[in-house]
């Protein structure tokens, strides 16, 4: 059986860029070249895409300038019958010789954040017709934007801290006014964020109107659309990844980060003990030492966040738990967590090498099944109005 070519995507138009970097060279080292070529394929801050193998090496990424002067650029196009990435400049036509390329039979998003993790790059894809690792479109929108996952998670009875919302032109506008509406609605101390960011960028806490104030000119900067989050008192972290797709979801082990104090930075998340070990570098307890019990409740909840959301490949679910209760809370999904999570999976016997390999085998079957939906409706629709005999319609 011939190798699928893999193309690895990752950096991208977002703030999480770097990040995305780091997951996607761990990607590469852990995918099995037994089975499959990979395909590295950067994607710069502005935009454009690359593929070259000076993109595997960590060192070169010192250099940007010099790495993408040494790597090409190319294209997806969003063709069913074209299903390639191809080079500049395309030369395909009548007169001409057929444009270079390569076949991408499966694409793995590495991306964090904005255009890549929050469904447009899925939609991409489904253009493209190819196979692709991760959630689909919907599941990878709605865990990218804070307000609707708190939505459909309460409309689900999914246990959430009590939260608002409110648009930056609002603000802008009427600042007094969204004041007063978020300090009625949430109490103190809470959290400031932007709807659609991940690692904890453009994230405050706010004691008071004055941190209030100073929280929310931070979170305005990143996005249109400001969630305000009641805080947990005296919290711990708890996360939990799943694995699979429709009413096949298995749960990981629990862990816990052990940096938590009012929340988990950015820096915490990924520039501790150096950046190149991606998540696993920060500091954790796995498994997580909460009650037998109260692990088993997170591990339930996860499966059933993962399912509401219509998540397939890999996610990672976040908590807070209360320490004196225990009481849990989910407070968000993601669809693309960093490394993939795999040191979660590793205690259970899932290697980054077996994780790599489950995902792109869901993203194939996912896509089997989509492919099984009909998408065209031939009617006479068109020949009665060539004739007239189409009035209008509603």
């Amino acid at each position: 059986m011939p190798k699928l070519n893999v193309a690895v995507m990752f950096g991208g138009r977002s703030v999480e860029h770097e990040v995305s970097i780091i997951t996607g060279l761990q990607v590469m080292d852990n995918i099995d070249r037994s089975k499959y070529n990979v395909v590295p394929v950067y994607v710069s801050k502005d935009g454009d895409w690359y593929t070259g193998e000076e993109l595997l090496n960590i060192k070169n990424y010192k250099d940007i300038k010099k790495l993408l002067s040494s790597v090409k650029k190319v294209f997806l196009p969003p063709v069913p019958s074209m299903k390639c990435l191809y080079f500049y400049p395309f030369k395909a036509g009548l007169f001409k010789k057929e444009a270079e390329s390569i076949k991408v039979d499966v694409a793995f998003p590495a991306l964090h954040g904005m255009h890549g993790e929050d469904g447009t790059m899925q939609g991409l894809f489904e253009l493209a017709n190819i196979p692709y690792v991760g959630s689909a479109v919907t599941g990878s929108a709605v865990g990218m934007d804070k307000i609707i996952m708190k939505d459909i998670f309460k409309a689900n009875g999914i246990p959430i801290v009590n939260y608002t919302w409110f648009l930056r032109k609002d603000y802008e506008g009427d600042r007094e006014s969204v004041l007063n509406k978020v300090e009625g609605k949430v109490k103190y101390p809470m959290f400031v964020k932007p709807a659609n960011l991940g690692s904890s960028i453009g994230i405050s806490k706010a004691k008071d109107r004055a941190g209030l104030v100073d929280a929310i000119e931070i979170a305005i900067r990143y996005d249109r659309k400001i969630i305000v989050e009641e805080g947990v008192l005296d919290p711990v972290e708890i996360n939990c990844s799943c694995l699979g797709m429709d009413d096949e979801v298995l749960t990981s082990v629990c862990e816990m980060p052990v940096s938590w104090e009012e929340f988990l930075s950015f820096d915490d998340k990924y520039m501790r003990q150096g950046s190149s070990k991606g998540m696993k570098s920060a500091s954790r307890k796995i498994p997580a030492p909460i009650p037998k019990e109260k692990s088993e409740e997170i591990k339930k909840l996860s499966a059933e966040v993962f399912k509401a959301l219509d998540c397939s490949g890999v996610s990672r679910i976040d908590f807070l738990m209360e320490k004196s209760s225990l009481k849990v809370y989910v407070n968000e999904i993601n669809t693309i967590p960093g490394s993939f999570a795999f040191y979660l999976w590793e205690p259970l016997g899932i290697s980054f090498k077996d994780l790599t390999d489950r995902l792109i085998q869901y993203s194939l079957k996912r896509y089997d099944e989509m492919n099984e939906n009909i998408y065209t409706y031939d009617t006479k629709l068109l020949e009665k109005a060539s004739l007239g005999g189409v009035k209008g319609s509603k």
